[in-house]
C-alpha cells in the first residue's frame, strides 16, 4: 500500500508551533524518537501558522540510497540550510550544484586520488607528534579531546593547505568559524530571519568575521600566485607545492582554471569540512575507547605490533584494520554529519510513501545507524562490527558518515588516514581514563559535543611512543 504526503505519520508537536521546539532543543532525539514511533518515513510539522514548515524524514538505508544515490538528481542542495552555507562560506564543493559543480569536482578531483592523500601523511604525524608531546604538560593529565583533536585537525588541514602560512591561518580560522557558524544556524532553523544586509548585532557580527576570513584566503591566494612559492610542507609525492598551491595551478583543459574567488570557495570548503568532519570522529574514537578498556588495548597492542614506537606512514593504513574499524564505529555513533538535508524536485516513492515535490527531506546518519533492522543493539560500541564478513551482510547506507552517491565527500581517504594514523600515536604515547562518561551532542554545521569531552592520560613506557621514534 502506497500513502500519501498527508497520510504519512509523524509527531504531533504543540497545537501551534508543532515541533519546532523539540527540533530546536534536540533535534537528533527528535528525529530518533519519529523513526522509533512512526517508521522508515516520517513527517514532521514546525512552526508557528503562516510559518509552518514540514520535514520528511527517510530513516532506511534503502531509502537513504534513494535520495542520495539512485535518484539523487530529484534531490537537490535548494534548502534554508545550503543556502545559508553557501552564502557565508562560499559555493564550493559542499554547496555548489549542477555544471558548476561537476566543473570543480573535475577540477579538484585529480588533488585527491589516494596516491596524492598518501602525501600529506608526513603533515599529520608531524602535527599530531606535537599534540602528544604537549599533553605531557597537561594540568592533572587531563585534555579536552574534543578541543585538541579540533585544534589537531585545523593545524594538519592548515598546513596541507597553506604550507608555510599555517599560523595566521589557524589563528583567524579559530577566531571567525564559530561566530559564522552559529549564524548559520540561527539563520537556517529560525521561521524568520532578518535580511543579511540589516546593520543588526548578530549581521554586523557574522560580516566582520567573514570579511577577516575572506582577507586572509585572498591574502594567501595573492601571495602564491604572485610569488609562485612551492613550499613542499605537505610531503606530497610529487615535490610540488602545499594544497593551495596544487589547486591554483589546476587545469582541466575546458573546465579551464579556478578564479580567485573560486579558489576562495573551495580553501573555505576544506578548512570548515577538512578539520571539524575529522575532529569529531578522531574526538569520539578517543572518548570511546577511554569508556573501552579491553578495546582500547586491543588497538595499541595492533599499533605497537605494526609500528614498533615509530612514527606510522601512508603505508601502515591496511596494516592496521582494527583501528579502522574502531575510527568507523565511532562514526557509526557519532556521525560527524548527523543529518543532511535535500529538497525534492518531484514526488517521490520511498518505503511505500509519497513524498511531495518541493518538500523538504532529511536522510540521518544518526538514525540509520542505529537502526535495529541493520544492527543489533545500536548503542553498544563494538569495532568488530566492521570486519570484512559484518560489512558484506549489511546494506550499502546502512553506515554513511560520509554521505553517498555523486555528492560523496571527497575527502574520504583523507579523513580515514588522519584519523587512523593519529589514533596510532596517541595509543602508543598514552592510556586514556574518560573523565566525562556522558556527553551530550547537538546537530550543528557538523556533529558538536555539548560540553568538554575530557580524558586522563597515562603516559606509556617509551617503547610504545611515537613521539620517541
Amino acid at each position: 500500500m502506497t500513502t500519501t504526503s498527508t497520510q504519512i505519520a509523524g509527531p504531533a508537536g504543540l497545537p501551534l508551533v508543532g515541533s519546532m521546539l523539540d527540533l530546536k532543543r534536540d533535534p537528533l532525539g527528535t528525529f530518533l524518537a519519529a523513526y522509533r514511533e512512526h517508521g522508515d518515513v516520517v513527517r514532521i510539522t514546525a512552526g508557528p501558522p503562516g510559518l509552518r514548515t514540514e520535514l520528511y524524514g527517510v530513516f532506511s538505508a534503502e531509502g537513504a540510497q534513494q535520495v542520495l544515490a539512485t535518484e539523487s538528481a530529484n534531490f537537490r542542495k535548494d534548502n534554508v540550510f545550503y543556502q545559508e552555507v553557501r552564502e557565508s562560506f562560499g559555493n564550493g564543493l559542499l554547496t555548489s550544484q549542477d555544471e558548476v559543480y561537476l566543473r570543480q569536482r573535475r577540477l579538484v578531483q585529480p588533488l585527491f586520488t589516494r596516491r596524492r592523500v598518501d602525501g600529506y601523511a608526513d603533515a599529520v604525524t608531524a602535527e599530531t607528534a606535537a599534540v602528544t608531546a604537549a599533553w605531557r604538560d597537561a594540568p592533572g593529565g587531563v585534555v579536552d579531546v574534543s578541543a585538541e583533536m579540533t585544534r589537531l585537525t585545523l593545524r594538519a588541514v592548515a598546513r596541507i593547505l597553506f604550507g608555510t602560512d599555517v599560523e595566521s591561518a589557524v589563528c583567524v580560522v579559530e577566531r571567525c568559524f564559530p561566530v559564522i557558524g552559529d549564524y548559520v544556524l540561527r539563520r537556517a532553523f529560525s521561521p524568520a530571519t532578518a535580511p543579511r544586509h540589516w546593520p543588526t548585532p548578530a549581521n554586523r557580527r557574522a560580516a566582520a568575521a567573514m570579511a577577516e576570513l575572506y582577507a586572509e584566503c585572498d591574502r594567501i591566494i595573492r601571495r602564491r600566485r604572485c610569488d609562485g612559492s612551492a613550499t613542499g610542507a605537505t610531503g606530497d609525492p610529487d615535490g610540488t607545492d602545499d594544497l593551495l598551491g596544487l589547486l591554483a595551478l589546476a587545469d582541466g583543459g575546458e573546465d579551464g582554471t579556478l578564479d580567485a574567488a573560486e579558489l576562495r570557495d573551495q580553501v573555505l570548503v576544506f578548512l570548515l569540512a577538512g578539520h571539524e568532519t575529522t575532529a569529531t570522529s578522531l574526538a569520539f574514537a578517543l572518548h570511546l575507547l577511554a569508556l573501552h578498556p579491553e578495546q582500547q588495548e586491543r588497538g595499541r597492542e595492533e599499533a605497537v605490533r605494526v609500528l614498533g614506537g615509530r612514527t606510522p606512514a601512508a603505508g601502515d593504513l591496511d596494516a592496521l584494520p582494527y583501528l579502522t574499524r574502531v575510527l568507523k564505529e565511532a562514526m557509526r555513533l557519532y556521525p560527524a554529519g548527523p543529518v543532511i538535508g535535500r529538497r525534492a524536485v518531484a514526488a517521490t516513492r520511498i518505503d511505500g510513501h509519497t513524498i511531495p515535490a518541493g518538500a523538504d527531506v532529511v536522510v540521518a546518519p544518526w538514525v540509520t545507524h542505529r537502526h535495529t533492522r541493520y544492527w543489533d543493539e545500536p548503542e553498544r560500541f563494538d569495532p568488530d562490527r566492521f570486519t570484512p564478513d559484518q560489512e558484506k551482510d549489511r546494506p550499502r547506507y546502512a553506515w554513511f558518515p560520509f554521505g553517498g552517491g555523486p555528492r560523496a565527500c571527497i575527502g574520504q581517504h583523507f579523513s580515514m588516514l588522519e584519523s587512523v594514523l593519529s589514533l596510532a600515536m596517541i595509543l602508543q604515547s598514552y592510556g586514556l581514563e574518560a573523565v566525562d562518561t556522558a556527553v551530550p551532542v547537538t546537530a550543528g554545521i557538523t556533529l558538536r559535543a555539548q560540553g568538554p569531552v575530557r580524558c586522563r592520560l597515562r603516559p606509556l613506557p617509551p617503547h610504545h611512543r611515537a613521539d620517541t621514534a
